[in-house]
């Protein structure tokens, strides 16, 4: 598995309606070949930032960039941010999604 964490802060004017900007290219990436998931989380003390996970099967990274949504989002994208994003990228990731946390159990 490919995981890839991307934290985008956003310009102040774009904050609130950056997840409506983003639902578009968000969609199609859900349903590319190999797509795991594509989850967005604001940030809980940084009003302006974003934070992406996302995961796909190895081997489906390249089709992802090459796309045509890929494309016309890393055009759209520099009006909306603030500063260049910060990424983490890992590959052969020894999993196929999300797993469960030992530690802490319901109660």
């Amino acid at each position: 598995m490919i995981l890839i964490n991307v934290k985008w802060t956003v310009k102040p004017e774009y904050a609130e309606q950056f997840p409506s900007l983003v639902k578009e290219f968000t969609d199609a990436v859900r349903q590319e070949p190999g797509n795991i998931f594509f989850e967005w989380s604001r940030h809980l003390e940084e009003d302006n930032t974003y934070v992406l996970v996302e995961a796909f099967q190895d081997g489906a990274g390249d089709a992802h960039v090459q796309s045509d949504h890929f494309q016309r989002f890393v055009e759209q994208a520099p009006d909306w941010v603030s500063q260049k994003p910060k990424i983490i990228n890992v590959q052969n990731v020894p999993q196929d999604g999300w797993g469960e946390m030992g530690e802490i159990q319901p109660r």
